[in-house]
This record gives C-alpha cells, sequence and structure tokens, in this order.
C-alpha cells in the first residue's frame, strides 16, 4: 500500500475523471486552500448546509432518523451553532478506482478554531459527493466558508483489487448526490 502523490492524482483527475470539477494546483489568497497538494486533494464544502436544530426535541436515531432535525440554509457561509453540528457535501464529485481507499483529514486553519471535520473513509468503487460533518467543539458560534477548502483526502493504494468493491455489493451510499441523510 502506498499514499499517491500530485501527479498521481492529477493524472487519474484527467484521465479517469476521479475527481469533478477538479484543480489541479493548490488555491490558495483570500480563501481557505483547495485543490490539489504534494499527496492529496484539498476538497471545498458547497452551499448546501444542513444545520441541527433542537425545535422538535427530536431524538437522534440512525436506524429512523428524521429530517425535521435540520434547518436546510443554502448560503456563502455557515454559522455552526456552540457545541452543534452542521451537514454538507463537497462540491467535488468523487469516482474512486477500485483498488484504492480514501481517507479524509480536516484542515488545520478550521481545527485551530475548534471546528472538526469527520468524513468516514471513501472505499474502492465508491463515487458520489462526500456528505461532510463540521462539529463545533466551541462555546462560541463558528463560521465555515462555502467553496473554500475544508478538507484534505488522502489516496492509499492496495496492493491488489478487493475480491469486492463498495460498487459491486451496491453500498447505500453510492452515486449520492447533495448532502445525504443517515440510512439504514
Amino acid at each position: 500500500m502506498s499514499v499517491q502523490s500530485d501527479k498521481w492524482i492529477i493524472q487519474m483527475a484527467r484521465d479517469n475523471d476521479m475527481i469533478s470539477p477538479f484543480v489541479d494546483k493548490q488555491v490558495r489568497g483570500d480563501k481557505i486552500s483547495f485543490g490539489v497538494s504534494s499527496y492529496g486533494y484539498d476538497a471545498r464544502v458547497s452551499d448546501e448546509f444542513k444545520i441541527f436544530t433542537n425545535v422538535n426535541s427530536e431524538i437522534v436515531d440512525p436506524k429512523n432518523f428524521k429530517s425535521s432535525n435540520f434547518i436546510t440554509k443554502n448560503s456563502s457561509e455557515c454559522i455552526i451553532p456552540p457545541n452543534s453540528f452542521v451537514l454538507a457535501r463537497t462540491v467535488e464529485y468523487f469516482k474512486i478506482p477500485k483498488n484504492v481507499l480514501v481517507i479524509c483529514l480536516g484542515k488545520s486553519t478550521y481545527a485551530r478554531c475548534g471546528i472538526i471535520v469527520n468524513v468516514t473513509p471513501l472505499e474502492p468503487g465508491w463515487e458520489g459527493h462526500v456528505t461532510l460533518e463540521f462539529s463545533n467543539t466551541t462555546p462560541l458560534p463558528a463560521k465555515i466558508y462555502a467553496n473554500e477548502g475544508v478538507a484534505q483526502f488522502v489516496f492509499i493504494k492496495g496492493n491488489e483489487d478487493p475480491a469486492v468493491s463498495y460498487a459491486d455489493r451496491n453500498g447505500k451510499y453510492q452515486g449520492q448526490k447533495g448532502v445525504t441523510l443517515p440510512k439504514i
């Protein structure tokens, strides 16, 4: 197994449409950086946010999840309430090769503000927009910016193809578009 470099990521994005839209360099300036980096790809968060609310006093149950637990907002910024969290999605659509596992790590700019990005691994053969979870661990409101970098995706190539990929077993989150809520 090995972590794949910027050269491999660029080649796979161009030849196999692995990441779309794809930015083949690191974009910085007045934005939180995004695009290809030495050994990863810094993805952007879209402008679609689902902010947790306790207005309806619901229980968060992954087997019986109610969309009334959220308020949906489309905006260039999102304020995460103190000690709460927001679901969002990447701007980019990913198509993961059958012999690759992808790990996501939050960007240090947000981590230094107490904002944690959580994403489960992107399994071999999976494709879709990645649903992102932002946890605000602070006692203060926290802001995230749409269309800017939020997390780095690291591509780990296996030494052989798995017997069964996520696509082969028709995984429940295969081909997701938009922010996808829990499914059973």
